[in-house]
């Protein structure tokens, strides 16, 4: 039988018969490997270790060390909760049910479950995995695997008919009485689902249209071992603790009332006071870097819309009205703006690049169902650049940008991860820009000295992209910084410079956003702060805490000299004790208090207090100021004075 290639991970390749699985390929590499395998990915893509490869595929090896693994595992254990659930209630349906970044969850229906339903179906659940029940994949031709669910299951029946060819193979996965349509994959047994726990019901829509059936979806999640469930639950609940709506109606930041509609937030003053310093920081480095602002309407005729492409891609998700017999669209992006200002331009080669900037607020008709706080909105805002550059410019841009991006991440010391997204199947623009471009994002990546993650196909159908994606107070991946180069909008908007031959070119235009979305960011910072945030950014800054009202005098002399040199102070007048007045600032996370009675009157000094409760007595006005001022410029993320 004639060989094929294969492609490893360190970029090696393998020859191995050409009807040669996943597997198969451990066991050519190495026969431990090939023992270990549970699954393998192929082109990026997690798949069953039975699956076929084909010549040139890239192959990664998945093993129980793999961090791939735990998804794999959480699949499972999704099948191992349905098993249970049938056996105590034969009468539900089953739809689907994946693995997520925090567990996994079924969506269900034909039942009703309340809560207390979880701890019964928990038990089940532990059986099935004591019973160790191996687990096993069988396939199926379209015709038998639509007889299984025919009259029985409308939901499968809808997914085969959608997504199964004709001469397809169709994958089922079988655990002693159970067997469910699954492409996969698993483990080897129930058994090795270590540790596990159901942990909430929600509602869902089928296939996440809300003009579907609406279902219920049981949410679970599942370790190898005891003690990583343990901490899992605990920083659950630290993260309940840390909740951006909890916070955001607590310290008075935001609110999303009835009346206003979903997802449209309201910022309140002290929210507004945070999310002007983070536009500041922003726009400093965009006049650093020589951009230029503009501003476009938020309401646009769809002919622009049709002419991006965002109308074929975005209509569902688009707000759309009728004015005078005249579609229009709010904009779900800022781009095409963009690019019709710089199309009101002749440029030459010698004006590139032209770099533009905006904090445009956008609007995106997400479904009600996700909808939540500021994590997923209808409205948001975008710290927009668009730049038009030529080729050979793009990896100086890029460089620049990956520059801004960088001291983002040092100064609010976030997690996050990267990705190098490269040129999917359908794409536009020739070869030759698609590799010089990809090599550029790389080398600079290289540069960075940034840890990232190949991902190949995964770029925009208009150029690759580099992504960021922060993680919250859960662990979940939220979109972040991006750098898109993009082919697509150049054409459609026949954008073109002049070149040093006289002759007219495309610019190539990049995407850029140093946050992502203001709303997404301010909502992780929210939650990464607890919030406590640091003293730039903190809506109160300063509170004064005269002990009584003879004091308030020298209390309103201290706070003009603060708000002279640009600082956010309060006083605190109410006839409370000095305890809880106190208490009620470190409940408002502020970073420092003055406490100011006869002494200090007298003495013309202040007693500081920080809100990890270490405190100073005659302190000198003037030294606490230039602390101030020097820890506002630094952006320190903790109170400092006191060290």
């Amino acid at each position: 039988m004639s060989d094929i290639a294969v492609i490893l991970p360190d970029g090696t390749e393998l020859g191995v018969p050409a009807d040669a699985t996943v597997e198969d390929v451990a066991y050519e590499i190495g026969p431990g490997l090939g023992n270990d395998t549970v699954a393998g990915k192929i082109e990026g893509e997690l798949v069953d270790k039975a699956t076929p490869v084909s010549d040139g595929d890239r192959i990664e090896i998945v093993t129980d060390q793999s961090d791939e693994y735990l998804e794999v595992l959480r699949h499972s254990a999704a099948h191992v909760f349905a098993q249970a659930l049938l056996r105590l209630h034969e009468e539900a349906t089953l739809t689907i049910g994946p693995w997520t970044d925090e567990g996994f969850y079924y969506d269900i229906t034909g039942v009703e479950l309340e809560e207390a339903d979880l701890r019964e179906i928990e038990a089940e659940m532990a059986e099935i995995i004591d019973e160790d029940y191996p687990i096993e994949r069988t396939l199926y031709d379209r015709e038998e695997a639509i007889a299984k669910y025919e009259g029985e299951n409308e939901y499968k029946l809808e997914i085969l008919e959608d997504e199964a060819a004709e001469d397809q193979e169709i994958s089922f996965y079988e655990q002693a009485e159970f067997e469910d349509l699954c492409k996969g994959p698993h483990v080897a047994s129930t058994g090795n689902i270590g540790a596990f726990k159901l942990l909430n019901i929600s509602s869902s829509y089928w296939r996440g249209d809300e003009t579907n059936d609406t279902l219920t979806r049981v949410h679970g999640t599942a370790f190898e071992k005891e003690s990583q469930l343990e901490a899992f639950l605990n920083m659950r609940e630290e993260a309940k603790e840390r909740d951006h709506r909890k916070l955001g109606q607590e310290l008075d930041l935001f609110s999303i009332p009835t009346v206003t509609g979903p997802g449209l937030p309201l910022y309140h003053p002290n929210g507004k006071t945070v999310l002007r310093e983070l536009e500041a920081y922003g726009e400093a480095m965009n006049d650093e870097y020589d951009y230029e602002y503009v501003e476009t309407p938020h309401l646009f005729r769809t002919e622009l819309w049709k002419q991006s492409g965002h109308y074929d891609n975005y209509v569902d998700d688009m707000f759309l009205l009728d004015v005078n017999d005249e579609e229009y669209g709010l904009k779900p992006m800022n781009c095409p703006g963009h690019a019709t200002i710089f199309n009101e331009h002749s440029w030459s080669y010698r004006d590139l690049p032209v770099r533009y900037a905006e904090n445009g607020k956008v609007y995106r008709k997400e479904q009600r169902g996700e909808l939540s706080g500021l994590s997923r909105v209808w409205a948001f805002t975008i710290d927009d650049g668009h730049l038009f550059c030529t080729p050979d410019q793009i990896e100086r841009e890029v460089d620049d940008i990956m520059s801004m991006i960088n001291r983002v991440l040092e100064t609010f010391d976030l997690d996050y991860e990267v990705q190098l997204a490269t040129r999917p199947e359908k794409s536009v623009g020739s070869d030759e820009i698609w590799e010089q471009a990809e090599s550029q994002l790389e080398a600079v990546l290289e540069k960075s000295s940034m840890d990232y993650d190949l991902e190949a196909g995964d770029g925009a159908f208009y150029g690759p992209k580099i992504d960021f994606a922060f993680s919250d107070a859960l662990g979940r991946k939220w979109d972040g910084p991006t750098v898109q180069l993009d082919f697509n909008m150049p054409e459609r908007f026949d954008l073109s410079y002049t070149g040093a031959d006289n002759e007219d070119h495309r610019p190539v235009m990049i995407h850029r956003a140093l946050y992502g979305s203001f709303e997404r960011f301010f909502m992780v910072l929210i939650e990464h702060y607890n919030g406590k945030f640091p003293l730039w950014l903190a809506p109160e800054q300063v509170r004064i805490l005269p002990i009584s009202d003879d004091e308030l005098g020298y209390a309103h002399r201290l706070k003009n000299d603060l708000e002279d040199a640009g600082f956010r102070v309060g006083i605190e007048d109410r006839s409370w004790t000095l305890g809880r007045k106190i208490r009620e600032a470190q409940t408002d996370r502020l970073p420092y208090m003055l406490v100011v009675g006869g002494d200090e009157v007298e003495a013309g000094t202040i007693s500081v207090r920080d809100r990890n409760e270490r405190e100073a007595q005659d302190v000198d006005p003037d030294a606490f100021l230039e602390h101030l001022l020097e820890e506002r410029e630094a952006k320190r993320e903790e109170p400092d004075f006191l060290e």
